[in-house]
């Protein structure tokens, strides 16, 4: 099990050059301490109703990364949007901004990685962007490239670096 607590200092190890960290000091919420995938961006503040919209399609392969625009006010996912995510098969989320409902995510099997919690939600009124690069702490997220997670953090990579998690 400690092999799959490292995979982000292997993946540095290996690929270097090819891979990017996030410098954010993101927390880890959900059950699954890695996870990696396809990257699928949304831009949105305050509003999470196309983080929504985007959790109801097929997720298989891939990592939502939201810039929340780092802030704290209001939750932009929850126990039931992560249990939306786990349905439609998302391999995780991070958020640069906050969760809540956090004592349930803790016991859900998906990755989330955010900022904080915050007990207010988001509002729903469609505002967003969706599949647009994104700049998260000097660090660009294009849509397609590929999300590595684990409590380590998060990189990037314009490549896919592995097919499935190691046993």
């Amino acid at each position: 099990m400690s092999e799959l607590m490292d995979l982000l200092p292997e993946l540095c190890d290996a690929y270097g050059d090819d891979v990017t960290l996030v410098p954010i000091p993101f927390l880890h919420y959900g059950a699954k301490p890695i996870f990696f995938g396809q990257a699928v961006t949304l831009r949105c503040f305050h509003d999470n109703q196309l983080l929504i919209d985007t959790l109801q399609q097929d997720g298989k392969g891939k990592v939502l990364v939201v810039d929340g625009g780092g802030s704290l006010a209001r939750a932009l996912i929850g126990d039931q949007f992560a249990q939306l995510a786990i349905d439609n098969g998302w391999e995780g989320i991070v958020i640069n901004g906050a969760v809540r409902d956090v004592a349930q995510l803790s016991q859900m099997p998906i990755g989330i990685k955010a900022l904080a919690p915050c007990p207010f939600r988001a509002d729903k009124l469609g505002k967003g962007e969706l599949n647009v690069p994104l700049l998260l702490a000097g660090t660009e997220v294009e849509p397609g490239q590929y999300i590595y997670a684990d409590l380590n953090g998060v990189l990037v990579s314009i490549y896919q670096l592995m097919e499935s998690t190691p046993v």
